[in-house]
């Protein structure tokens, strides 16, 4: 399987243990992983059997909207990433060396992650999904995921793939 993290993030993967195949020929990916796996699925030549979407990072949001998050980026990356993951569903943090760490097991926050990539969240195309061919689609969305525009989300892959809306669930797909 190949897999793909989550904006700012590393690690995450095992938080999906009870969604994901781990077999030869699948790709996944969470929220701007997701992205990733897509991208990676449509310019892979070799064979790809299934690819799954857990929580894909779907927005329908204002240039205003976005403005206000890479200005909230720039002025501390920090306090934005332990924001809008604590607003994904983490809530276990500590202060290390001056840097929010996630006060869960093997989970680490990347703090290379770029406004650039913060700006593809907000702005990917997955339109792109219509040229996806021969490979069966998973996406997997939590019923209380307060990060991505869930109706609109499910709307749009329904039309595409097999949609698991998870109950109860955030946007780590965890209740």
């Amino acid at each position: 399987m190949k897999y793909f993290n989550g904006f700012c993030l590393k690690n995450e993967k095992k938080f999906f243990k009870d969604y994901l195949e781990e077999k030869e020929f699948i790709v996944a990916g969470f929220s701007k992983g997701a992205c990733k796996a897509l991208e990676y699925s449509l310019n892979y030549s070799e064979r790809i059997n299934k690819l799954q979407l857990l929580s894909p990072a779907f927005f329908d949001v204002s240039e205003k909207f976005i403005e206000l998050n890479i200005n909230a980026f720039k002025k501390s990356k920090n306090d934005y990433i332990k924001n809008f993951l604590t607003k994904a569903g983490i809530n276990q943090w500590i202060m290390e060396n001056g840097k929010w760490k996630i006060d869960l097991e093997d989970i680490e926050i990347d703090y290379s992650c770029t406004e650039k990539q913060l700006l593809g969240l907000f702005t990917f195309d997955w339109e792109k999904i219509r040229k996806v061919k021969n490979i069966k689609i998973e996406v997997f969305l939590g019923e209380y995921d307060k990060i991505i525009s869930l109706k609109k989300a499910y709307k749009f892959f329904k039309n595409y793939s097999e949609v698991y809306l998870i109950k109860k669930s955030n946007h780590f797909l965890r209740s």
